[in-house]
């Protein structure tokens, strides 16, 4: 989750990745703006944490990686740096040339969505992550309902749009042949 821009100063990708190795807090880079991250809620938290786990294991002996949370990704094209909430990338993991913590091939992201970052996750941040040549899918989750978005890449500027509304609807994630029942998802989650 991200917060509102409160600083002023331009910096650097370098100087901004100097900072963030030493910071307590994570930070998102928007093309000279460093933008801290705002603690999520608890819904927000199990939310994300569910969809690892079932991607975890679901994904397990097959050719990909699933990180949650606090690994950082780089858009080249968009000079920014952020921390998608679940990210899956194929084997191998690519990483940005010279850095060992900062991941440049996901196929599939997503947002657990909350009102202070759900305009940015559907608008500039989503415009930014289909920048990205391997980006295949993305899923935007609701903490309050049980309510998903999911965006799969169909073309070039291309991308179909499904809704899922309620606990009994099951997804399937096209870029990994995977479905996950919205009831898994949003077991722990109270309304």
């Amino acid at each position: 989750m991200t917060g509102t821009a409160t600083q002023s100063k331009t910096y650097t990708a370098e100087e901004y990745l100097a900072l963030e190795v030493e910071s307590d807090i994570r930070s998102e880079y928007r093309d000279g703006e460093i933008v801290p991250m705002t603690g999520g809620t608890p819904k927000h938290n199990k939310l994300s944490s569910a969809l690892n786990a079932l991607l975890w294991f679901a994904l397990r002996g097959k050719p990909y990686t699933v990180f949650v949370t606090d690994q950082r990704l780089w858009i080249p094209n968009k000079n920014l740096y952020t921390y998608p909430d679940v990210m899956v990338t194929p084997e191998p993991v690519e990483l940005m040339s010279g850095r060992k913590d900062t991941v440049i091939n996901p196929i599939l992201l997503a947002e657990v969505l909350s009102d202070s970052t759900k305009h940015y996750d559907r608008g500039d941040k989503f415009e930014a992550y289909r920048t990205i040549a391997t980006f295949q899918e993305y899923l935007l989750i609701d903490q309050n309902r049980p309510h998903l978005e999911q965006y799969v890449k169909q073309a070039e500027n291309q991308w179909l749009f499904t809704e899922y509304n309620g606990m009994e609807q099951t997804i399937t994630l096209r870029s990994l042949d995977v479905e996950i029942a919205l009831a898994d998802l949003y077991e722990a989650i109270a309304f």
